[in-house]
């Protein structure tokens, strides 16, 4: 399994996602992650970080609340943002680094 290094460092945008289980706004950006997904198809990666699992990669990217967004290309955080929000606001965040 590739390390969370290997993933980010891709050409390809990396959406992380970092979520927890007892997070009720986490469990609303699924659906619409999906949506995200379905835009970009193969321009975007998107993975999921449960923060209690991995509190090492929450804690290097100073992640302080659920659900948080980062977007990384070429290895590098672009953009960061906590809260909620809508496909349409993450599918012109993410063409503005395609």
């Amino acid at each position: 399994m590739a390390s969370f290094q290997d993933i980010i460092n891709q050409n390809v945008p990396v959406l992380v996602d970092f979520k927890a289980d007892w997070c009720q706004p986490c469990k609303m950006m699924t659906p619409i992650l999906k949506q995200v997904k379905q835009n970009f198809h193969d321009k975007l990666k998107i993975i999921k970080i449960d923060i209690d699992k991995n509190p090492a990669i929450a804690q290097k990217f100073g992640i302080r609340s659920v659900p948080t967004l980062v977007l990384f290309k070429n290895g590098k955080e672009v953009w960061k943002q906590s809260g909620v929000l809508q496909s349409n606001q993450i599918n012109s965040i993410i063409n503005t680094y395609l």
